[in-house]
């Protein structure tokens, strides 16, 4: 299998385990003389499998991304986690960009003015600077998921 394909499953999977924790729920109590929809006793049984296969498919997916490198640079591990620094930083500078668009709320000349303490044009080619280094960097995760083979 390949990671991507395990990557895949992970998110089916991690699905599947949110449906039924509902359904559980759902059937955990009914009225006096009421039947469940669902047997919540089976529900909790299929739960549990689910559980055990995501946690030997989650053990495999980390061995496979500390054993693989992308194309010309780190481990999978280590480009995840630069993955997530950069999406924070994205994140960040977006949000000190939308904090400098305040719409005026001035009816006279006696009114207070906001003026943006944060260099607008700077910020913004940060942003997107650090948009196409995440850009490049996932097009390199997802063509080694696509080529590695997931670790037994």
């Amino acid at each position: 299998m390949k990671l991507a394909d395990a990557l895949l499953l992970r998110a089916d999977l991690t699905k599947k385990l949110a449906s039924l924790r509902e359904r559980i729920v759902a059937n955990a109590v009914v009225q006096e003389g009421d039947e469940p929809h669902e047997d919540p006793k089976e529900l909790l049984s299929e739960a549990f499998a689910v559980m055990e296969q995501l946690e030997d498919l989650v053990a495999r997916i980390h061995e496979t991304n500390v054993a693989t490198s992308i194309p010309d640079g780190p481990t999978l591990t280590r480009a995840i986690a630069r993955r997530n620094l950069l999406e924070s930083k994205h994140a960040l500078l977006t949000a000190a960009l939308g904090g400098t668009k305040k719409e005026p709320d001035r009816y006279g000349v006696r009114e207070i003015k906001w003026v943006a303490t944060l260099k607008v044009p700077k910020l913004q080619k940060q942003a997107d600077d650090i948009a196409k280094k995440l850009r490049e960097l996932n097009a390199k995760l997802q063509e080694t998921n696509w080529n590695v083979t997931l670790v037994d």
